[in-house]
């Protein structure tokens, strides 16, 4: 098994075995965790050409088995039962079998983690690189506030405000909340700057790695710059890791969605992620102060999605309007972005 952060190399390494394997003319299936339940998944659809068990039994059965993302999925029960049964059937057979995951050994499914430790053939290689700028475990340097954005200091009660936007702050503080205990889905929070959108999606973030989860927060605009400079001779990471990095987050947060440079190759770069995510049904979180009418017609297909994705406008005005500012003052660092 190879564990490590997003970008440490461990899927170019996996893929680095899959391509010697084809060189040989040696039989392998490569295929990403979350791809492989989607694939088994679209089997029950009446137009699929592929039965259930004939995909499942070419997977079970394959000579060289490389799933990558383990950790990434949605943790369904359909899905941990699937992953159980595929991994024990291989270890069982001493099917050759090798695992990338984007979790370290003792956070994945106590199942799963028995079965591995149990395999007299098993070998873990750790990595421990990160890469620059895209730690999964902890805030890098640039984002020092918000670092100290919690649900703790987040100010949700404001009773200087009118019923209706008190009410509608609450409702976004705990639909964040729930998000951060279990995150599913998709949430986007819309509104107008300083409406304390930031505040919560920087919350959500906070509160997984008070779990020891990963998650990844970056803002919109330079993440587009990080990944033209990736083209760098001089960079220290490369295209590929960054972007690989964002796409396949266990929990990314696109913060200032719809503030950046409307280019061609900006609206590719970001439509490959939304779609990415979307497609894998990976957990993710947007905040933009675009309404649903200035947002690009593609991406918005992905956000409205009301199977996987909650949209929510907090109507709050700014927390550091005159009126709130002036009833607020005393109580200093609670306002949010």
């Amino acid at each position: 098994m190879l564990s490590g952060p997003s970008g440490c190399g461990k899927t170019h390494l996996a893929v680095a075995i899959a391509n010697r394997c084809i060189e040989n003319n040696l039989p392998v299936f490569y295929i990403s965790t979350p791809d492989l339940l989607d694939h088994l998944r679209s089997t029950f659809s009446p137009n699929s050409e592929t039965p259930y068990d004939e995909l499942f039994e070419q997977v079970r059965n394959t000579p060289l088995l490389i799933l990558d993302d383990l950790g990434a999925q949605s943790s369904t029960p359909w899905a941990k039962e699937k992953l159980e049964q595929l991994l024990n059937y291989r270890f069982t057979n001493q099917l050759p079998t090798v695992i990338v995951s984007i979790l370290p050994l003792d956070e994945l499914d106590e199942r799963i983690r028995t079965r591995l430790l149990a395999s007299k053939h098993f070998q873990l290689c750790p990595f421990d690189e990160k890469s620059p700028g895209m730690l999964s475990l902890s805030w890098s340097q640039q984002f020092n506030k918000q670092k100290e954005m919690t649900f703790a200091n987040f100010d949700w009660k404001r009773d200087n405000l009118p019923l209706e936007q008190r009410e509608n702050l609450d409702k976004a503080f705990h639909l964040a909340l729930e998000f951060a205990k279990a995150p599913e889905g998709w949430l986007v929070f819309q509104g107008d700057n300083g409406c304390g959108k930031t505040h919560l999606a920087a919350a959500i973030v906070n509160y997984r790695y008070a779990l020891k989860a990963p998650a990844l927060f970056i803002v919109v605009p330079d993440f587009l710059d990080h990944l033209r400079s990736s083209f760098s001779p001089d960079s220290k990471i490369s295209y590929d890791q960054l972007f690989e990095s964002v796409k396949n987050a266990p929990l990314l947060v696109l913060d200032d969605f719809g503030k950046q440079t409307t280019t061609p190759w900006a609206q590719e770069k970001l439509y490959q992620v939304i779609n990415h995510r979307y497609n894998a049904q990976l957990p993710t979180v947007i905040t933009t102060n675009c309404s649903t009418d200035e947002l690009d017609a593609p991406i918005l297909s992905r956000f409205v999605d009301p199977q996987w994705s909650i949209v929510f406008n907090i109507t709050a005005p700014n927390y550091s309007s005159g009126r709130h500012s002036l009833k607020r003052a005393p109580r200093g660092g609670r306002a949010g972005r």
